[in-house]
């Protein structure tokens, strides 16, 4: 049954034009954040990047090498496209962006991170072997069919993203939709639809019209009566999100995986009419069966688990943001909150009130004022800048208070605790970070 459900031959339409679109929007995505000026306030302008806890080494390159960094990915992303030397080219995209998602923080988003997973996907994925240069230049790799995982694979994975994006909406905040009416308030300004993205049904029918989408809308395209209907909403509710909220790539690539729901033939006769069609009822039984088995289920065992690691610890991830990251918790929350830096001498008992503007760009100035893994890294920066001036023994103080949802601010750090000397927690509560109120989130 397993061998069947994994191993059976179908029609390779999908993943061939999967592959063309895919790369396509990775290109687009690189070159598009050198045009957009992403990368110069990111990755260039900034005296220094948040990266991820564990990966400080990882830094950008120094002067202009970004834009070089950047082009070099979009040419990675034209050959996945063109399907030219497609295993190396699909594996470089995948580290590079890798590379460049670890080394700031200040642009987190949970599609950068679908990417690498995707990209990291692509890589085990016969997507060159049709209409491609690979196949041009070797015709003998040239196939029409392709092995059931590969189409399930995309499945499941996002149905995981989906499924976790759902239930992150199930809370109060979202329910009686407050922060959909602060997120709507930024858009006020929008031509057209700025006004009625204010009204009050709006608010209503994006809370829980979210709420169905995330979590139906993978079994209504798996069920072929509701597929049609499905992906019409599919279209709907993504170009809403690219117009509204403009997130990039994520809607395009999103449409693109109903590829993998409707019928091959359908594809085929779409958009390869000219390709032969697979219609053979054939199982292969690979060599690497058990690996990729065991390689996959780990993956996914690790997908699943990661979403649900917030709840083994103490606190709400609204507030204390342990567990938020990897975790498809998208557009849940608006935090507000400001910060003083204190650096005390030890041997002199001097003082010092840090200007963040010395030091960060405004989008960090943001998050070293609300998230605290980042406080605590910014705490760890100062320290080692003040080594650097000859002053071994500082202290640092971080007097920080947040508000959640437009609710009244409150302390987030202890005031208290020198955030220089205490090393980062990975599996547990930080007890430096204050407790948040128990009826915080309830008024």
């Amino acid at each position: 049954m397993l061998n069947k459900l994994l191993f059976k031959h179908i029609d390779n339409s999908s993943l061939i034009v999967f592959r063309i679109i895919f790369g396509l929007l990775c290109f687009l995505e690189s070159v598009g954040a050198i045009f957009t000026g992403w990368i110069k306030r990111t990755l260039i302008d900034p005296e220094f990047t948040f990266s991820f806890i564990g990966f400080e080494w990882l830094q950008p390159l120094p002067g202009n090498w970004m834009y070089a960094y950047y082009l070099l990915m979009g040419v990675f992303g034209l050959c996945i496209m063109l399907g030219y030397k497609y295993r190396f080219s699909t594996i470089m995209f995948t580290i590079l962006w890798a590379g460049t998602y670890f080394m700031q923080k200040a642009s987190y988003n949970n599609h950068y991170y679908l990417l690498i997973l995707l990209s990291a996907i692509m890589v085990f994925q016969p997507a060159n072997k049709y209409y491609s240069l690979d196949v041009r230049n070797n015709p003998s790799i040239n196939q029409i069919s392709m092995p059931n995982w590969c189409r399930l694979v995309f499945i499941l994975q996002m149905f995981i993203v989906y499924s976790y994006g759902a239930i992150a909406k199930l809370y109060p905040d979202w329910l009686d939709t407050r922060f959909i009416e602060i997120l709507m308030k930024g858009k006020q300004h929008y031509l057209l639809v700025g006004e009625l993205l204010q009204e009050k049904w709006i608010h209503y029918f994006l809370a829980y019209g979210g709420i169905l989408f995330d979590g139906l809308i993978i079994p209504l395209l798996l069920f072929k009566p509701t597929r049609r209907w499905a992906f019409f909403a599919s279209i709907f509710f993504h170009l809403f999100n690219s117009i509204v909220f403009q997130v990039g790539i994520f809607p395009y690539l999103s449409l693109a995986f109903a590829l993998f729901f409707f019928e091959p033939k359908t594809i085929h006769n779409m958009f390869l009419k000219r390709k032969p069609f697979y219609n053979k009822d054939e199982v292969f039984i690979p060599i690497y069966r058990n690996l990729l088995i065991t390689v996959f289920s780990i993956y996914f065992i690790i997908q699943i688990a990661l979403p649900l690691r917030h709840h083994f610890i103490k606190d709400n991830v609204l507030w204390t943001e342990e567990g938020h990251r990897l975790s498809w918790r998208m557009m849940l929350r608006s935090k507000q909150g400001f910060a003083i830096y204190k650096v005390v001498n030890n041997k002199t008992k001097k003082p010092t009130t840090i200007n963040l503007n010395d030091y960060l760009s405004n989008k960090q100035i943001h998050l070293a004022s609300t998230k605290p893994d980042v406080i605590w890294q910014f705490s760890q920066h100062l320290k080692e800048e003040y080594l650097k001036k000859g002053e071994e023994d500082v202290s640092i103080y971080i007097d920080c208070k947040i508000s959640i949802n437009g609710r009244p601010y409150q302390q987030l750090i202890n005031p208290e605790v020198d955030l220089a000397s205490v090393p980062w927690q990975i599996f547990k509560h930080s007890d430096w970070i204050l407790p948040s109120n128990e009826d915080y989130f309830t008024k």
